[in-house]
């Protein structure tokens, strides 16, 4: 048998289709075809381009079969050893990515993949000169598997309450939700920043490539204060050019004509000053006896719904990477995306 000729007797072609068939690994389905179609008489080129791998993959696989036969093509990476990445390494990976790279000694608090790979070396050896040596797409692999992300870090404050005090007034607050009586209504309210100037997000862009984003120089703002329904997710809102008492009042106004049936409108909302300034307590007291107001924990906007519920949303539909020349077209586009927001809540209602 010449080198660079493979020859299949009897049977053997229909059971290496078979086993190409079964085969969970990719690869080895792949060392299969390469052989079935060399023995068909096919040219290294003509494989390589059919099965989508390199003309070397085809040679290197065609000798293989001719130095062992079929067991040739089999994966032949349990002959290295213990595997580097195992399960103790990978449960080191995830639990160093729990803190900032300079908690470990490093001068930059972000983590890089050389960083992780030098660290988890560190660790892995026990305190020792050894330890795990692994190369930068290892390390990404491992990554992958873990669902490990890059994405940006999210600024917070702490809350002054103690943890005790925390969960008995959001306990408080999700019974008031969950035990409302049909003839009162409660909302979740907050206020919302619409800046000219777009904020900046990840998007899809090709290789060599980097999508721009026109800024208009000179920053001008809107606000927009909503009222989310804890019922129905519906939304209620005001416009302004101020975040101020007025513009609080304004959604107020809105509240109570659009729950002109309701008896009581359980208002929750976070302690922002223009909540609880003289203007809206005098308001409140004067025309607004049908509203109580219900206050979350200091610095904790995450348990606010309509944060992460509306706000969100809006930002990445509307605000992010955006490219309206004028705050006018912007406060459109936000009009309008609230407004689809809510006949979309309608149409799921009705279709329910």
């Amino acid at each position: 048998m010449k080198a660079g000729r493979i020859v299949l007797r009897g049977r053997q072609r229909q059971r290496l289709l078979r086993l190409a068939r079964r085969a969970g690994d990719a690869n080895l389905r792949v060392r299969y075809l390469i052989v079935v179609h060399s023995a068909d008489g096919w040219g290294i080129d003509r494989i390589a381009k059919a099965l989508g791998c390199s003309p070397a993959t085809v040679s290197r696989t065609r000798k293989r079969w001719h130095d062992a036969g079929e067991s040739g093509l089999l994966d032949r990476r349990e002959d290295n050893g213990r595997p580097k990445v195992d399960e103790a390494y990978v449960a080191l990976v995830r639990w160093l990515l729990r803190f900032p790279a300079s908690d470990f000694l490093h001068r930059r608090p972000t983590w890089t993949q050389g960083l992780l790979i030098e660290t988890a070396r560190r660790y892995s050896g026990g305190g020792g000169g050894g330890g795990i040596i692994v190369s930068r797409t290892t390390m990404g692999r491992v990554l992958a598997g873990i669902g490990a992300r890059r994405g940006r870090a999210k600024p917070v404050a702490p809350c002054p309450w103690s943890n005790a005090r925390k969960r008995r007034r959001l306990a408080l607050l999700r019974t008031l939700v969950d035990t409302l009586p049909r003839d009162q209504a409660c909302v979740w309210v907050d206020e919302v920043d619409i800046d000219l100037n777009p904020r900046i997000g990840f998007d899809w862009m090709l290789p060599g490539a980097q999508r721009l984003v026109m800024t208009p120089g000179k920053n001008v703002k809107r606000y927009v204060a909503g009222a989310m329904d804890a019922r129905t997710d519906r939304l209620v809102w005001a416009r302004g050019t101020r975040k101020n008492s007025g513009l609080f009042i304004d959604l107020l106004k809105k509240l109570l004509a659009a729950y002109a049936d309701k008896a009581v409108i359980h208002v929750i909302l976070d302690n922002f000053a223009i909540h609880s300034s003289r203007q809206t307590r005098a308001w409140l007291a004067e025309r607004g006896r049908r509203i109580r107001l219900h206050f979350l924990p200091p610095y904790c906007p995450d348990d606010n719904r309509i944060e992460r519920c509306v706000w969100r949303e809006l930002h990445q539909n509307v605000t992010t990477n955006h490219g309206h020349e004028t705050i006018d077209e912007l406060m459109a586009a936000v009009t309008r995306w609230l407004i689809e927001r809510n006949r979309g809540l309608s149409e799921l209602r009705k279709a329910i």
